[in-house]
């Protein structure tokens, strides 16, 4: 028999776009999926490692912005509700340099580069002080090259700034989602950016075939590439004594349950995978993405990496810029597949809503997109209750993960909270006063 049409196969929601939960059906317990992948806990160690590495260079390039020993990580908040329930919130959209969860990768692969370059050009011994790569002989060295990417916003300004801070230079190849605001900050610290008509696909083909033909160019593939990928996965290393702090004991009887918003993938699929070889069983990871933009439930569902949203009658247009991609990175689908619990998609009108509920009662300043996971909860906990509990019966300790959003431009935040539909109000947790998160910030 002909195999069937992954088209037909698909959720009707998917196709309708329409929000939903989807549990996914190809999940596999954290130990079996990850003994037949080819990579492991040690690769995610090997990159923890290498972050703490670049740990002078950092604090000599960013003083006063990164934590102690050069440190990029993010705070984790809590809310509640009057009946003592905890929501957690690991911070990224106020991450050191960038306020977004991207410098976990975009940020990672620039030093990764640079330290490549400078060892093979004597100028760094293997283990030697990183700190060397912000002297003159190194920018003298780093001058000569460039560094290519395409995004949306987010990757390229972690990237570009990055880059820059040491010398290196920098073409950030932006799509027709991207914001000005986003390009205008990214002039601002000397990259160069290269806007593009079509979108976030287009982007990256267009970065990556310049690249191809320059030997001093060095491309970010944000679809494929595992140094993004491993940079992203260190990040459970550093949520995991935040948890130990507050007490938490994710087990397989109470895991946590992890709202993690996706695009391409390689963010959330970085930290899914960290976290899974941190805590197996002992966490959910879910995925979260834009009715109009699932390109990762599109390819966890059909099982087809060649698949967009268009070719399901989806526009990809969404407020949730971040997120605006219309296929999946194949390379992360194939890594992470078995790791993904489940996605659930959000429309627009409720992202806008959330960004303006949270600044309002717990003073977190939000990009759309970083507001997914908390619609995503809410989802979970209230109109998807009984199918969820039904696919997953036992308490959980949720976590929201947000991606990017404190250094949204005030005018440009002020227009979100004052745009979008004002819907109906499906039920959150409430804050308590005193709570840790509640004081608005700029």
């Amino acid at each position: 028999m002909p195999a069937a049409d992954p088209l037909v196969t698909l959720p009707a929601p998917l196709r309708a776009g329409q929000p939903f939960f989807w549990p996914n059906p190809h999940r596999l317990p954290a130990a079996q999926a990850l003994a037949a992948c080819p990579y492991g806990r040690a690769d995610v160690e090997a990159a923890v490692a290498r972050w703490q590495r670049f740990g002078p260079l950092l604090a000599r390039c960013f003083p006063g912005s990164v934590g102690p020993g050069g440190r990029i990580d993010s705070p984790l908040l809590r809310q509640g509700d009057d009946h003592g329930r905890a929501l957690w919130v690991k911070a990224d959209h106020a991450l050191p340099i960038t306020a977004c969860i991207k410098a976990r990768g975009g940020v990672y692969e620039v030093l990764c580069h640079a330290e490549q370059l400078a060892l093979a050009a004597g100028l760094l011994t293997e283990g030697g002080d990183t700190a060397v790569l912000a002297d003159a002989p190194a920018r003298a060295l780093f001058a000569q090259h460039r560094v290519l990417v395409g995004s949306t916003g987010n990757l390229g300004y972690s990237v570009g700034v990055m880059a820059r801070a040491l010398g290196l230079g920098v073409d950030v190849h932006m799509s027709r989602d991207a914001k000005a605001w986003k390009k205008d900050r990214l002039r601002a610290v000397g990259a160069t950016v290269v806007e593009h008509a079509g979108d976030y696909a287009q982007a990256v083909a267009a970065a990556r075939a310049i690249a191809r033909d320059d030997p001093q160019a060095y491309f970010i593939d944000d679809e494929a590439s595992l140094l993004l990928f491993f940079g992203y996965a260190a990040a459970a290393w550093d949520l995991a004594p935040q948890l130990t702090a507050q007490g938490l004991v994710p087990t397989p009887e109470r895991p946590l349950r992890v709202y993690l918003p996706c695009g391409v993938g390689g963010a959330p699929g970085g930290v899914a995978f960290g976290l899974k070889c941190l805590f197996g069983d002992a966490v959910q990871c879910v995925f979260v993405e834009p009715v109009a933009s699932p390109c990762f439930l599109l390819r966890l569902a059909s099982g087809d990496d060649t698949l967009s949203v268009y070719d399901i009658g989806l526009n990809n247009q969404t407020v949730a810029d971040g997120l605006a991609v219309p296929r999946a990175s194949a390379r992360v689908a194939g890594l992470v597949a078995p790791l993904v619990d489940a996605v659930v998609t959000v429309a627009d009108g409720d992202l806008l809503r959330m960004l303006r509920y949270q600044w309002n009662e717990h003073g977190l300043k939000l990009e759309p997109s970083a507001a997914a996971g908390f619609v995503a909860h809410e989802m979970m906990a209230g109109p998807c209750a009984a199918t969820v509990a039904a696919w997953r019966p036992e308490p959980v300790m949720p976590l929201v993960w947000t991606t990017g959003g404190k250094g949204l431009p005030r005018d440009v935040f002020l227009a979100l909270l004052a745009g979008g539909p004002s819907l109906g109000r499906l039920p959150v947790e409430r804050r308590k006063p005193g709570e840790a998160g509640a004081m608005k910030s700029g």
